[in-house]
């Protein structure tokens, strides 16, 4: 694996959430818990809603538009809903938020 530092721990408010551009797309970064961060993909397989703006809450997050719900361990939808979003190897080191740049430089040939 190659990281990248994004930013600090501290750049994304607790239960909240922020974006980085990467040439995978739009990547979210959903602060959970204090010293607790996970990287999935800002868009819902649904209708496209900006997970990033949905309500982050336990290991999830909610879609703002259409209220489907992703467990950010697995990228799963939970519930009867059927999808799934893409989740990236992140970690914490001396607060620094650093990303799996192998995993986010990956583009489909499509």
């Amino acid at each position: 694996m190659s990281w990248i530092d994004i930013g600090h721990i501290d750049d994304i408010p607790l239960h909240g959430a922020r974006v980085v551009k990467t040439p995978v797309g739009c990547v979210g970064l959903f602060r959970t818990g204090a010293a607790e961060v996970f990287a999935a993909s800002d868009r819902c397989p649904h209708k496209g809603g900006p997970l990033s703006e949905g309500i982050v809450h336990g290991q999830s997050v909610t879609c703002p538009l259409h209220n489907w719900v992703f467990d950010l361990n697995t990228g799963e939808a939970q519930g009867a809903d059927a999808g799934r979003i893409e989740t990236y190897p992140l970690r914490i080191k001396a607060g620094r938020l650093l990303i799996d740049g192998t995993a986010v430089g990956k583009r489909s040939a499509a």
